[in-house]
């Protein structure tokens, strides 16, 4: 086979694949606590016999877009928003620790403190528990504390501490679920400069109108692989006939 049409065959396959991480973002531009995942072409030869004269593109994964999206304010005190740098700590669905900077949190029937994405909080010892209450407040560091009922305004109870933690951002990764993790399977150290804000939300990092853009530049590059495809194609026509014409 021609290394003209593989070329052009193999940049079609990664305009689709940069396409498709593309629009993952621009579907998660109003997902809390979203990080960008990033695209990285890199050069890769086409090794055969003799020299590896031709080079086609590679769509490598270049890991997520770690900067603090636009703040949100909403009043709320179950939603917080992590100043800086900094996880929360939430379970998996095969029990292990994960980290995401999503704080729109709720209780579910069990009273058991959740994400917007229905991912269990966890705080200092596993999943935070809270009894009935009539007000409840999330401190800077974390620490949940509420006024049960019939007590005076006064009287707070801490109940739990959210977990905050602040991994290497170059040993984390994102899995499929959408959830970070380290790379050694490790759980990650509490951190306890980590501040929150409260009645506030950090929304997705995602610029729609470069996504926007980009997407129609993928759309041009998968446009133009095809048409080399067919360009390929003719000339081993041409070139099949001109063999019959001088046989």
């Amino acid at each position: 086979m021609d290394k003209f049409l593989y070329l052009a065959m193999n940049g079609a396959s990664q305009s689709m694949l940069a396409q498709t991480t593309n629009a993952n973002n621009l579907a998660n531009a109003s997902t809390i606590g979203f990080k960008a995942t990033l695209n990285n072409f890199q050069p890769t030869p086409v090794y055969g016999n003799g020299q590896a004269d031709r080079v086609y593109s590679t769509d490598k994964g270049a890991g997520a877009d770690f900067s603090q999206g636009p703040l949100m304010s909403t009043g709320r005190n179950l939603d917080v928003t992590i100043n800086g740098e900094g996880w929360f700590v939430v379970q998996s669905t095969d029990g292990s620790e994960t980290y995401s900077r999503r704080g729109d949190f709720h209780l579910d029937s069990n009273g058991i403190l959740q994400n917007g994405s229905n991912q269990i909080v966890l705080g200092d010892g596993g999943p935070i528990t809270i009894p009935e209450f009539e007000s409840l407040v999330i401190g800077r560091d974390g620490t949940i504390s509420i006024r049960g009922a019939g007590q005076s305004a006064s009287t707070l109870i801490a109940i739990d501490r959210i977990k905050l933690v602040n991994p290497d951002a170059n040993q984390l990764y994102r899995g499929e679920d959408g959830l970070f993790r380290k790379r050694d399977g490790l759980p990650a150290e509490l951190d306890a400069s980590i501040s929150l804000t409260s009645g506030a939300l950090e929304a997705s990092n995602v610029n729609t109108v470069s996504s926007m853009v980009r997407m129609m530049e993928y759309a041009r590059h998968y446009e133009t692989q095809i048409k080399l495809m067919n360009l390929a194609s003719e000339n081993d026509r041409a070139s099949a006939q001109l063999m019959k014409m001088n046989g």
